[in-house]
């Protein structure tokens, strides 16, 4: 297997287009425009590049930012090894040199001291210096750098700096539309229509209460998890309690709220 070939996506990921965003996405990849993809946890954003990346046909790495990630871990360090020091490296770099799309998921948890390692390759220079090495990595012409973004979670610590945000084209995503919405989890979750509406419905309920104790609303992520859960044997109304409510609050009175939702509309 090449460097390549590991990164390609074989089967087709399942999404469905809510506007023009495919269109936007295949016109920045053409002129190799660095693209960030905005919206609310579990709306999609992963699925639609993974999408995009298969319909391409081109190479895919993902990195999952966090926190304690350095910019070594992006762009590679020496390693030691029995024949003394190596160098590898890290997923930004390997991205750079074998024209995949490099996608930074959740990039405003990574440190902004982090992210600025990134700055070289959104701009007509496409080029990522390795310090440490000595060398200017040119972009391959294949080479996409993708990051995502929930704009619900800015914060002073926790937001991008504007000389970062300028560096891309940006495509907003949000929860699909209630009839769109309730074929994705028809779909992904293997329930029948009628409890993919009440799962919708469920949803509807919890993301009216976001900024009245809820940071977040329920996602389609979230609805897949509970109707798959319903397909494996788990009784709705406890699959809903599992997936819908445990994951995204702690309060007592936010939780009676959600499960006499569950109860009223009868799961």
């Amino acid at each position: 297997m090449t460097d390549q070939e590991q990164y390609f996506i074989k089967d087709e990921p399942y999404y469905e287009p809510l506007g023009n965003e495919v269109q936007r996405y295949e016109a920045a990849y053409a002129a190799r425009l660095p693209v960030m993809v905005k919206g609310p946890t579990g709306c999609g954003k992963s699925r639609f590049i993974e999408h995009m990346a298969w319909k391409l046909g081109k190479p895919l790495i993902t990195v999952a930012c966090n926190e304690d990630m350095t910019a070594s871990d992006l762009v590679g360090r020496f390693l030691l090894d029995a024949n003394g020091t190596r160098w590898q490296d890290g997923p930004l770099t390997v991205a750079t040199r074998i024209g995949a799309i490099c996608y930074l998921d959740e990039i405003v948890e990574a440190r902004q001291d982090t992210t600025v390692v990134i700055h070289p390759l959104t701009d007509h220079r496409r080029v990522l210096p390795l310090d440490k090495k000595g060398e200017l990595v040119e972009a391959h012409p294949d080479f996409q750098l993708v990051i995502s973004y929930n704009p619900g979670y800015q914060s002073l610590m926790k937001d991008l700096k504007q000389s970062t945000k300028q560096r891309f084209t940006g495509i907003d995503f949000d929860y699909a539309p209630a009839d769109v919405e309730i074929s994705i989890v028809e779909k992904e979750a293997g329930v029948d229509k009628p409890m993919a509406e009440k799962l919708v419905k469920m949803a509807e309920t919890a993301r009216n209460l976001k900024g009245h104790g809820l940071d977040e609303g329920i996602s389609t992520r979230l609805l897949v998890y509970a109707g798959q859960l319903m397909s494996k044997g788990i009784a709705p109304a406890e699959a809903c309690e599992m997936a819908l409510v445990c994951p995204i609050t702690d309060d007592e009175d936010i939780r009676k709220t959600l499960m006499s939702a569950i109860d009223a509309l009868g799961f």
